[in-house]
């Protein structure tokens, strides 16, 4: 991990000093850029505010050194939410196709991938940026205390979704291998992986913090309060702490002025891609803009027939929406490569425009989580906070009981997140076998929960470079 960790920080070294030497007339007495400490880089509030913008957005990355910050290609802009339907039972290859992904489609997928380590990378890159905000010995003010809560959040969603790619789900063993931690800047670290109960712990002790520092809501581009306090009660769902779940989530629906999208206004909802202000369904979301985007490998162009096109709703997905589902119109019925095949238009705005969203945490999801989380004791909460999602979808209402009902709850989940990146993680998280349709390569349609390719390899590169790590793969890889 060493020749990682340092590559953020000198990007923002370096931009910050461009700025310094373009105010300074005696520049000659400067310090070197490559001698700057975080310290020294991130010594104001202004000096935050512009790392906080490389934790969201980064760098592209070069052929030498990884970007970093949520919109990497192999964090948010595609790889990250992609794999979470293209490794479940939602989301196929095309025949047709311009093979990306075409491993994970058939999982086939080794050691030494380009997407794993990326993502890796990413993930690091990003943490060491949130790191340096962290740990930034600035004066504490409403903005300072703004942004270090927010890249407290950041940080929190890096390791959230490390974690849940690398490691077995929690309630498998909390003492488990799960990813290595790192809080500060260490050039001279070789971190070993820590336990997977350590890892979840330091992402709810993030979010609290950031639910305490942040106070200020912006737009959905950015951690707000409850963003982080809705991403809290998915991060309880996920270690089965039912309590914690419900109470975030509630705390969320209750206290937030956030509201759920309905029949009415679904479709335009969805065919909009800038950041809202208007506090309407997404909590937080990566975005995109004209000058600053992934171009034609942003994630809407995977799906859409304007771009490469190369990945189709999955059959029996499909068939889960009765005729009446408003969200049934964002999946078009069509034929590419002289097949018939069902086209995902959940994501408009595709290469062109440049503008483009990443949902990673909506208002419809924590009443779900609610729903969940009430079971098995409150079939009448769970009823009640499932079937407010229905109810705004032309869905059927849900009215079964006992371990239908839960069923019914994860569908629900599986038809309303579609696409966003979740449904693997649900598959995992319940140990539950992955059934695919005929739509899959035949080798790849029964995945169980015991098959050692449900978690990721740690990257060849990292093996590499860091000693510590070598003894630790994950099995079978």
């Amino acid at each position: 991990m060493k020749k990682y960790l340092n590559y953020p920080l000198s990007v923002l070294v370096l931009i910050i000093s461009i700025t310094v030497l373009s105010c300074k007339k005696d520049y000659l007495k400067l310090t070197p850029p490559t001698s700057l400490t975080p310290a020294t880089a991130l010594a104001s509030e202004s000096d935050l505010a512009t790392a906080l913008l490389g934790a969201y957005a980064g760098t592209a990355a070069t052929t030498t050194l990884p970007g970093g910050g949520l919109r990497s290609l192999d964090l948010f802009g595609r790889t990250v939410p992609l794999l979470g339907d293209l490794l479940s039972d939602n989301a196929y290859q095309s025949l047709t196709n311009s093979n990306r992904y075409t491993n994970f489609n058939n999982y086939l997928f080794v050691v030494a991938d380009g997407n794993v380590s990326g993502f890796w990378n990413s993930s690091y890159s990003t943490i060491l940026r949130c790191n340096n905000i962290i740990n930034a010995n600035v004066p504490a003010s409403a903005n300072v205390n703004q942004y270090k809560g927010e890249a407290y959040a950041i940080r929190a969603l890096v390791y959230f979704n490390l974690v849940r790619f690398f490691a077995k789900p929690y309630t498998e063993n909390p003492a488990g291998l799960g990813v290595p931690i790192v809080t500060s800047f260490d050039i001279n670290l070789f971190p070993q992986r820590n336990k997977i109960s350590d890892v979840y712990n330091l992402i709810i002790a993030d979010l609290t913090q950031a639910f305490s520092l942040i106070t200020q809501f912006k737009n959905s581009s950015q951690f707000s309060k409850y963003a982080a306090r809705g991403l809290q009660a998915k991060v309880y769902l996920n270690i089965n702490d039912k309590i914690n779940a419900k109470t975030a989530a509630l705390d969320v629906i209750t206290n937030s002025g956030f509201t759920v999208i309905t029949t009415t206004n679904h479709a335009i909802y969805w065919g909009g891609s800038l950041p809202r202000t208007d506090k309407l369904e997404t909590l937080f979301e990566v975005s995109s803009d004209a000058t600053s985007n992934n171009g034609f490998d942003a994630l809407p162009n995977i799906y859409s027939q304007s771009g490469y096109g190369d990945m189709l709703c999955s059959d029996d997905l499909y068939s889960n929406y009765i005729a009446a589902d408003v969200r049934k119109a964002l999946y078009a019925p069509g034929v590419r490569g002289g097949s018939p095949v069902v086209f995902i238009n959940k994501y408009a705005n595709t290469f062109g425009t440049d503008i483009s969203d990443t949902k990673i945490l909506r208002m419809s999801e924590m009443y779900l989580i609610a729903a969940e989380a009430s079971l098995p004791l409150n079939e009448v909460d769970a009823l009640t906070y499932s079937n407010y999602i229905t109810s705004r979808r032309g869905a059927n209402l849900i009215a079964s009981t006992g371990s239908a009902l839960f069923d019914d709850i994860i569908n629900e989940r599986r038809k309303e997140f579609a696409f966003e990146g979740d449904r693997v993680h649900d598959l995992n998280r319940l140990k539950r076998t992955i059934s695919r349709s005929t739509n899959y390569p035949a080798v790849a349609r029964t995945i169980l929960y015991t098959d050692y390719k449900r978690l990721f390899p740690i990257p060849q590169t990292e093996l590499d470079a860091n000693e510590n790590i070598r003894g630790q793969q994950n099995p079978s890889w």
